[in-house]
């Protein structure tokens, strides 16, 4: 059968415009994953880390989660998806978490004087009438302190129980009246977290296993148990006054898993924070209750909801955030929520600088 020449010119152009528009599709999220795997590296070499882990999901899906560097120097482990960082403060909200769903159980009551769960804890004020309450410990309105310098000083200590870690400030008076102004204490989520196991019945550790890690399948976010030997476990690093790489001190945190005792990935990280923008996890107006910042008693606005940030971009766009720092890692997670991204970042290195505008870099090649 004999094609006319028109034709065969039309079906091969055809042909070769399906061909590229095939191709074009396939290379835009590679170019994608590429200008984040680039982006990335170079925020490692920025910050002096061994190693990096960074993830994005969109619309509830990770959709690129890599490791850069080493999470083992020593021995010369590279960083995979699956190592566990240490997350220092981005602990705080998986424990506001945790909270939020004793609210939905109607097990915890945020208004309620925290000794009802906590009866060990002192009443504050001259009077004794000053109540702290949950929902002031999940936003920083407590008046409880933060650390000190004398804190630091203290020797590693390993605790039984996370309640007999509030002796180190219960006894201390408060900053102000609670309420009354903010004050980011990471003491005070500690408390909040004694409050989650009054609550539920169950231990802190497994209160939340229960409440946050089960239901999600966060199989690599566990309590950062130095005793404990751990699949994938980056080890910490610091450096000196020269800058050389050294060995993180060592820490235990048993006495602060709720603020800043956890070890996850990235990826964990990211789907953690996908369970919050949509229906399963969460009812509506518990997420409306995390995501909007409380305030003072005189009505000024703290920026902070239960747990979770409030900003905005340059761009106007709203965006959800928390940062961790400690011995021997950084962590970020940063959520835009009308555009359903989430980003997690997390290294080895005590120190290492960057928060919420590294954050929105790596979102924006994913909103592009």
């Amino acid at each position: 059968m004999n094609i006319h020449p028109l034709h065969r010119r039309g079906t091969l152009l055809l042909a070769g415009w399906l061909c590229a528009v095939a191709l074009a599709a396939q290379a835009a999220p590679a170019g994608r994953e590429e200008r984040a795997r680039q982006w990335s590296e170079a925020l490692r070499t920025k910050v002096g880390s061994p190693g990096l882990s960074a993830a994005v999901a969109v619309d509830g899906k990770v959709v690129w989660a890599e490791g850069f560097g080493l999470a083992d120097v020593e021995n010369q482990v590279p960083v995979r998806p699956e190592v566990r960082f240490r997350l220092g403060s981005v602990s705080k909200l998986l424990t506001a978490a945790a909270a939020v769903r004793l609210v939905e159980q109607g097990k915890l009551d945020l208004d309620a004087p925290v000794q009802r769960y906590v009866p060990s804890f002192p009443e504050k004020g001259p009077d004794k009438g000053q109540p702290v309450t949950a929902r002031q410990l999940a936003g920083h309105l407590a008046g409880i302190r933060h650390y000190n310098v004398q804190d630091f000083a203290r020797p590693p200590k390993a605790y039984a129980r996370l309640s007999d870690g509030l002796e180190i400030f219960k006894d201390d008076p408060l900053v102000h009246p609670p309420g009354t102004g903010y004050l980011y204490s990471s003491y005070g989520y500690n408390l909040l977290g004694v409050a989650v196991e009054g609550a539920s019945g169950k231990d802190f550790a497994s209160a939340v296993d229960e409440l946050v890690l089960q239901p999600l399948g966060l199989r690599g976010t566990v309590l950062d148990r130095p005793e404990a030997v751990l699949e994938w476990r980056a080890r910490p690093y610091a450096r000196d006054s020269g800058g050389n790489l050294k060995n993180a001190p060592a820490i235990d945190s048993s006495y602060k898993w709720p603020s800043a005792g956890y070890l996850s990935t990235a990826g964990d990280l990211v789907r953690f924070a996908s369970a919050h923008l949509g229906d399963g996890f969460l009812k509506p107006e518990t997420r409306g209750l995390l995501f909007t910042s409380q305030r003072t008693a005189s009505g000024e606005e703290t920026g902070v909801g239960i747990g979770w940030r409030i900003g905005k971009d340059s761009a106007g766009r709203r965006f959800l955030h928390h940062g961790g720092a400690i011995e021997g890692g950084r962590a970020f997670l940063l959520v835009y929520p009308d555009q359903r991204v989430a980003v997690a970042l997390l290294t080895n290195l005590s120190g290492a600088r960057f928060a919420e505008g590294e954050a929105q870099e790596l979102a924006q090649i994913f909103m592009d």
